[in-house]
């Protein structure tokens, strides 16, 4: 059990410095590169070792580089880390909860209705991909390798849109764009702004698990009999 603990301890620590590193090489693409690493994050560390290595790298790395919107970071990014956690487990009822009371407090908003439905079109895919996905994750380690990618593309991608959701749910519901001083128009502005660049995220994300994601997590498989932490 020490052996365990120690080893999940050491892997909270690699993971929340890769977030700060990849948090300070990022460059014009909306979100930072943190992204790319949530999923494998999650199925490597489980959801809730993952979530942790996810917030402690998201407080640091704008503790050290702060920015006007830190407080969406160090939320959005861990839960999504959360949800891969949770769907590598083959777990989707957490995950429908999440999605279940974030969706029903944005539509119960004036917002959610006033803003235009194609904006979140990602998010209702990614909801209805969520039982499929955790279905397909929990055999991720299989015999069968083949579904490897298929299964961390699906996974993926409900990550990287829960962690859009996530913001979107600060942003919204929460009411943060009142301590912003943001106007409706401004909201609007930003949130069509955002749901394009959202939507290109989710297919670069979906493309960098698929190269880069799937070697990785196979060569953990061989080198530490990986499973789940």
């Amino acid at each position: 059990m020490l052996h365990l603990s120690a080893k999940r301890a050491s892997f909270i620590g690699v993971f929340a410095a890769l977030h700060v590193i990849l948090y300070f090489l990022s460059f014009g693409l909306w979100r930072n590169w943190a992204i790319y690493l949530e999923p494998v994050e999650g199925v490597i560390l489980g959801p809730w070792a993952g979530f942790f290595a996810a917030f402690i790298g998201s407080v640091l790395a704008r503790a050290i580089k702060p920015i006007d919107l830190w407080m969406f970071g160090i939320v959005a990014e861990p839960v999504g880390v959360l949800a891969a956690g949770f769907l590598a487990k083959g777990r989707w009822k957490p995950v429908i909860v999440i999605y279940a009371i974030m969706l029903a407090a944005y539509f119960i908003h004036p917002f959610g209705t006033w803003l235009p439905v194609w904006t979140i079109l990602d998010i209702l895919l990614a909801l209805a991909l969520i039982y499929p996905a955790a279905k397909l994750s929990r055999n991720m380690f299989g015999e069968n390798v083949k579904l490897l990618p298929i299964s961390l593309i699906l996974l993926s991608f409900v990550a990287t849109v829960t962690d859009s959701l996530t913001r979107v749910f600060l942003l919204i519901p929460a009411g943060l764009y009142n301590l912003f001083g943001w106007t409706p128009e401004a909201v609007y502005f930003v949130f069509i702004e955002g749901a394009i660049g959202s939507y290109i995220e989710d297919a670069l994300v979906v493309i960098t698990s698929l190269l880069a994601g799937v070697p990785l997590l196979i060569a953990f498989k061989k080198l530490l009999n990986l499973k789940i932490l």
